[in-house]
């Protein structure tokens, strides 16, 4: 009877350890479900933190920019103000001629400020990276690739080519 009591008790402690065990296991699942939920939770705050900045940034380039055109365009309307002046005046008469030549200088000036700068030039090394070459000619006194004629005015600011002169290339 000693031995059967003794096996029960053994057995129950078994049980008992085994219980303890389970709970155990089962405290540490439930402690890291919590912290696998906390990091999930802060994963998408960080992915919608980032959506956020995204736009955020998206509204911001693009408001520069509408600013950016606006201070362009405040800087050309007096031109056209220029311009419609001289077209109501006549166009033989000495006014004008010299109304045309304050608009180019006027422009000049603000293309000047914004640090834009001629691409072209007659006599230029051709470049493909700035230049178009619309026509060829073969001229003796010329270089080979030598701009001839600039048929249309290339610009740049800095490094960024607005848009290419169109030339005549001496072959």
């Amino acid at each position: 009877m000693d031995e059967e009591i003794k096996t029960e008790q053994t057995e129950t402690s078994v049980n008992e350890k085994k219980e303890k065990k389970k709970s155990k296991k089962n405290s540490e699942i439930e402690m890291l479900k919590a912290e696998l939920d906390a990091k999930n939770d802060q994963l998408m705050r960080t992915a919608a933190e980032f959506d956020n900045f995204k736009k955020r940034t998206e509204r911001e380039k693009t408001s520069i920019a509408e600013f950016a055109k606006a201070g362009l365009i405040k800087q050309l309307l007096p031109i056209l103000d220029n311009i419609d002046r001289a077209s109501a005046t006549d166009h033989n008469s000495a006014e004008y001629i010299k109304g045309i030549e304050m608009i180019v200088k006027q422009f000049e000036s603000i293309t000047t400020n914004m640090n834009i700068e001629e691409i072209a030039k007659a006599g230029d090394q051709f470049d493909p990276n700035f230049h178009e070459a619309v026509m060829h000619i073969e001229d003796e006194t010329l270089g080979e690739n030598v701009i001839a004629e600039v048929l249309q005015k290339g610009y740049k600011i800095g490094d960024t080519v607005i848009r290419a002169a169109m030339v005549k290339v001496a072959n």
